[in-house]
């Protein structure tokens, strides 16, 4: 690529990190999705977390730590700003912020718009709860999707005193809903203790790849991806990214931490194998920046979010008709 010196314009990507407004990854702040192939969006939302709050404040502490990503991907070449038109298109606003099912209505709609624009969905998160509204968004029963789910939690409980859209059941909800393709579907990373085995066995009774700790390790970064290839296959995919998947030593903040668990080496390899899927959206979720005041955590989803951003920009461009 030509290098572009010190003229860069009015491009925000190259402003001083401290200065302008924060938005993703200093991308443009285009509300009204005019021209935008990939739509980064903050779901400012933890009404489904079922001890710890504060991933509500994770959007905001993503933006502000991603001014700290630069454009070019240094291990695959990918610069995802060359690759696809990217915006930030701003925050889900809730119309009864206190109302579970309300709230997922808010976020499914605000999806809606993202995906009938033709942009591809790329959230902040926010609980895992908020994932399950993205899927009604992109997904249907005629049409269900795969998913490589990173977590320590299956995330297929059932109801939670008696509320069922709470951050541990969205892809128990999205299977029951047809939306993901059990059989298309991995989990990696799976550990910790509980008090019942209900979602593990949902999980692995519906037809889920479910890959524990231990046999991630086993296998290794390179034996985890490929499954994970081998398991989606050729048809849209979904990541999403639950940073408790990795152990708390690197994302303390967050609300249900679990010993053992995942590297941030491990991880951006991880995403890095899966170059040229049929990527169709993804989300990085449960950052909670009250319990890490040093920031790591969210510089951490920053990052995540950067790579899914690069595999996003590059499955577009595969995909025929991209321009």
């Amino acid at each position: 690529m030509a290098a572009r010196g010190i003229d860069v314009g009015d491009d925000p990507l190259y402003e001083p990190r401290y200065s302008e407004i924060a938005t993703f990854m200093r991308a443009p702040y285009v509300p009204d999705l005019d021209g935008v192939d990939i739509a980064m969006f903050g779901v400012p939302f933890d009404g489904g977390v079922t001890n710890r709050p504060g991933a509500r404040h994770g959007p905001r502490e993503i933006r502000n730590q991603s001014s700290l990503m630069r454009a070019i991907n240094h291990a695959t070449g990918v610069n995802p700003f060359d690759e696809a038109r990217v915006a930030d298109v701003g925050d889900v606003r809730f119309s009864r912020v206190f109302d579970n099912a309300a709230a997922t209505d808010d976020i499914e709609a605000f999806a809606r718009r993202i995906v009938e624009s033709g942009a591809v969905p790329l959230a902040a998160g926010g609980d895992h709860s908020i994932t399950y509204p993205i899927f009604r968004a992109l997904a249907g029963p005629e049409a269900p999707i795969g998913m490589i789910h990173i977590d320590a939690h299956t995330d297929t409980w059932g109801p939670f005193r008696g509320e069922k859209f709470h951050h541990g059941a969205p892809f128990r909800l999205a299977a029951e809903d047809g939306l993901i393709d059990p059989a298309r579907c991995i989990q990696i990373g799976i550990r910790g203790a509980q008090n019942w085995g209900d979602g593990w066995e949902f999980s692995q009774s519906s037809g889920m790849r479910v890959m524990f700790i231990e046999e991630f390790e086993e296998l290794g970064v390179a034996g985890a991806a490929a499954e994970a290839k081998r398991i989606v296959g050729d048809g849209p995919t979904y990541i999403s990214f639950d940073v408790d998947g990795l152990d708390p030593v690197y994302a303390p903040g967050t609300g249900t931490p679990e010993v053992g668990g995942i590297t941030t080496r491990e991880a951006l390899s991880l995403l890095r194998c899966f170059r040229h899927l049929n990527l169709i959206g993804g989300d990085v979720v449960e950052v909670a920046p009250p319990f890490d005041p040093s920031g790591n955590t969210a510089l951490v989803g920053a990052t995540l979010m950067y790579e899914i951003l690069c595999l996003l920009a590059e499955s577009r461009q595969d995909s025929p008709g991209a321009g």
